[in-house]
């Protein structure tokens, strides 16, 4: 075995800048521009670590990561602008011990291959699981690939997780993606929202029940532990479930064996949980109104999702997947967007975040009218003034202005005009001048002037 990283990137300047910031770090390194120069050079010798990316030219860099770890031989870094669940966790199912999505940053880059080097010792490789082609999670943003990053990284083991984020936010796609990437794959997933069910039925919901255990229990009925079996329970809202079923969730936890509501067969279950919360289960436990120790045992491993107001760079791309899903779905002709349609989309704030966004998609799909999709249309379909009732709202207040008998009307509604395009084209390009001026069809100066007769104005 030699000292040398080797680095494998059909991509030059990528082995290159990775080449000279770890060559500044005192490390010894080679550089390959595709696989099969890789397996020539296995053949005399083998490096401390190769660092490689997944799709090149020929041979996908996956194949080669798994053969190297059958071979024993590693450790290996994958690198890769294709940050989705399934590559992601295909990389470390095979072996990788770091997973590096482009463009990184270099000194973690620097950092990851250190860590890599410090304990050589390879890891065992985890079970095999078939891979999952497509998911549910879409997302080409930093925080989202930091997300598919942690669903990689941990789907294989059978660690507890806990979901957070605002509602919306896809808790569940990354529970199934968790159990979809995992050994489990092949056994139930099995959902239940919390929140959505009464307390005083929630236990038997859980656990199940016996026949006559309480009014119009007729028969023995499985609980959702039951159901999931080798699988993965995932408990939505778990932050408001009732202190008591707390208890009891805490004790199964803790043993692995449950009762069903007036039972007395003490069942041993094998479920893989997964919680999600859009709450602060913290402030929760401080509050009283949740246990610490549930919290800990629920939160060993946590993924925290970002609303879609974070991950903006996402929502053309979400726009566009909803919009098709949704025509396949009703069966109706295939729509577009139009490119200033899908821009103030972009723009938009959505407090109900991913499901907002897919359910104005869905209605766009059935109500607007043309294969292209108009930001009039937008407009019309999201309840919000579509282009050209603004001078309806305008010719309202004029003529109420002049039955007022009020001074200088087509100078104030001039300032207003010139003030609301120009803050709506500066936050469009934010705050860049000459943008918003092109944008507006005049000159930088012209803006500039403006802007600081709006602002004497004011003050």
């Amino acid at each position: 075995m030699t000292d040398e990283i080797w680095i494998a990137d059909d991509d030059r300047g990528v082995r290159f800048v990775l080449a000279e910031a770890l060559r500044d770090a005192g490390l010894a390194v080679r550089e390959f521009g595709d696989v099969s120069a890789v397996r020539e050079a296995l053949r005399e010798s083998r490096p401390a670590l190769l660092v490689t990316d997944v799709r090149m030219p020929g041979e996908d860099g996956l194949q080669l990561l798994d053969d190297l770890q059958k071979q024993g031989l590693g450790p290996v870094i994958v690198m890769s602008a294709y940050t989705d669940v399934a590559t992601t966790a295909a990389a470390y199912r095979a072996g990788a011990v770091d997973y590096l999505a482009k463009p990184f940053d270099l000194d973690q880059a620097v950092a990851a291959v250190q860590r890599a080097l410090e304990s050589v010792r390879t890891p065992a490789a985890p079970p095999a699981v078939p891979s999952v082609a497509n998911h549910a999670l879409i997302g080409e943003s930093a925080p989202m690939r930091e997300v598919f990053r942690l669903i990689g990284r941990i789907a294989a083991s059978d660690l507890n997780v806990l979901v957070t984020g605002e509602t919306g936010t896809g808790k569940e796609l990354v529970a199934r993606a968790l159990h979809e990437e995992s050994a489990r794959r092949g056994k139930p997933f099995v959902a239940l929202n919390t929140a959505a069910i009464p307390s005083e039925l929630l236990e038997s919901e859980l656990f199940g029940h016996e026949a006559g255990a309480f009014t119009g229990a007729v028969r023995r009925v499985s609980g959702r532990f039951e159901q999931a079996e080798g699988g993965t329970l995932f408990l939505d809202e778990i932050g408001d479930m009732p202190l008591v079923l707390q208890t009891r969730l805490l004790r199964v936890l803790a043993g692995g064996e449950f009762y069903r509501v007036g039972g007395r067969e003490l069942i041993r279950g094998n479920v893989r949980i997964v919680a999600a919360t859009h709450q602060d289960l913290a402030t929760r436990v401080a509050a009283g109104q949740f246990r610490a120790d549930l919290m800990h045992r629920l939160d060993v491993v946590r993924i925290e999702l970002p609303p879609l107001r974070t991950r903006r760079a996402d929502i053309p791309i979400l726009a566009q997947h909803f919009l098709a899903s949704a025509a396949q779905e009703l069966k109706l002709a295939p729509k577009r967007f139009s490119k200033a349609a899908l821009k103030a989309i972009a723009q938009r704030d959505y407090p109900g975040n991913v499901r907002e966004l897919e359910n104005l998609c869905r209605r766009m799909a059935v109500m607007a009218r043309g294969a292209e999709i108009l930001l009039a249309d937008l407009g019309e379909v999201s309840g919000q003034p579509a282009s050209g009732e603004w001078t309806d709202a305008l010719r309202e207040w004029a003529s109420a202005a002049l039955a007022n008998d009020e001074k200088d009307i087509h100078a104030r509604a001039r300032d207003a005009l010139d003030q609301t395009l120009l803050q709506a084209a500066m936050q469009s390009c934010a705050g860049h001048r000459q943008n918003a001026a092109l944008a507006l069809g005049m000159g930088r100066n012209t803006l500039t002037r403006k802007l600081g007769a709006s602002r004497t104005r004011r003050s």
